[in-house]
């Protein structure tokens, strides 16, 4: 019922914000405010002001001249000072609309990091109980080896932008099938979904440039369809308005 209630005033509130800048968003949110309140808890005198104050008059008419020259009286003086305590409290309300949309488009678990697999049965386990829709990018490297220092620096940066896909990396050492992961084939990429295998990538740098950064990696697993649309980050472009208005 909450959910509902949401997005029934984000609905609201965006069909009314009619205006642009600092001083229209406020007026929209006084409008949202007097429309939201319930009625019995809200002075008549009150919802009167707030009403005069988010519909602005033409001010050529006679009756809203002598409405805007009379003097203020203490209730609007305080009604209007309260502009930047209204103007957080809207940050608030915006941001919060965003979280709910952020949280209704994101599907799935979410990592945001490379985890670092110690061992074979670590990594068998993260391939068979992982759930079926994420994939999974696993780098098999080793320290002291060409490439592999930048390809875990890139694959860093990769699950940041792409938080439903689960990077991992482990040392070929570690795997329990050493003998088979060389440094002849290192750094290798192997890519999985639902416990199969999609890719496996050796000496994968070789595909690349001698000198390669994140968005070359970025662009070799979007040339195999490996990684996902990236989302809409939706509230730092929330922010970024907030603080250009």
């Amino acid at each position: 019922m909450e959910e509902a209630k949401s997005q029934s005033l984000e609905e609201d509130f965006e069909g009314q914000a009619s205006h642009t800048g600092p001083k229209g968003v406020i007026n929209d949110w006084r409008k949202f405010k007097l429309e939201s309140e319930d009625s019995d808890s809200v002075a008549p005198s009150k919802k009167e002001i707030l009403r005069q104050m988010s519909s602005p008059q033409n001010r050529d008419d006679k009756d809203s001249k002598e409405r805007f020259s009379r003097k203020m009286s203490v209730q609007e003086y305080e009604l209007i000072h309260k502009d930047k305590e209204d103007e957080n409290c809207l940050r608030k309300y915006r941001r919060q609309c965003m979280q709910d949309m952020h949280q209704k488009l994101s599907f799935g678990p979410r990592y945001g990091f490379v985890y670092e697999l110690e061992s074979g049965e670590q990594f068998l386990e993260t391939i068979e109980k992982e759930q079926k829709i994420t994939t999974i990018v696993v780098h098999i490297y080793e320290d002291g080896v060409k490439g592999c220092d930048a390809l875990n620096s890139s694959l860093t940066c990769l699950a940041a932008e792409y938080p439903m896909v689960k990077f991992c990396k482990i040392k070929a050492s570690n795997t329990g099938a050493g003998d088979r992961f060389s440094s002849d084939v290192l750094p290798t990429l192997l890519v999985y979904k639902g416990g199969e295998l999609l890719s496996n990538f050796i000496s994968v740098t070789e595909q690349l440039a001698e000198e390669f950064f994140t968005g070359d990696v970025e662009s070799f697993l979007n040339e195999y369809g490996l990684l996902p649309e990236k989302e809409m980050h939706v509230l730092e472009q929330s922010n970024m308005e907030e603080d250009m208005e």
